[in-house]
């Protein structure tokens, strides 16, 4: 399932994506910048990610601060870069 889910260009970029930014810039908003996407579009493949348990999503100020979760994606990420 996880391969499916990260099957998608825009997922597997998000998750690239957050596996690289630090702590303060983990938000939608930061991830719209890098893509330039729609916050929409960002927020839809953002809902998927969550719902399947690869990242999760927590708190900070008025945003929501996003990260990997799932270390066998992050096992996934050092395999495809090779």
């Amino acid at each position: 399932m996880i391969l499916k889910v990260l099957g998608h260009p825009v997922r597997l970029r998000i998750v690239e994506i957050l596996r690289g930014l630090d702590s303060e810039k983990c938000s939608v908003n930061e991830i719209q910048n890098i893509l330039d996407l729609p916050q929409s579009t960002i927020s839809q493949h953002l809902r998927i990610l969550k719902d399947k348990g690869i990242i999760g999503g927590s708190k900070k100020r008025v945003e929501v601060c996003y990260r990997v979760t799932d270390e066998r994606v992050l096992k996934i990420l050092d395999v495809l870069k090779k």
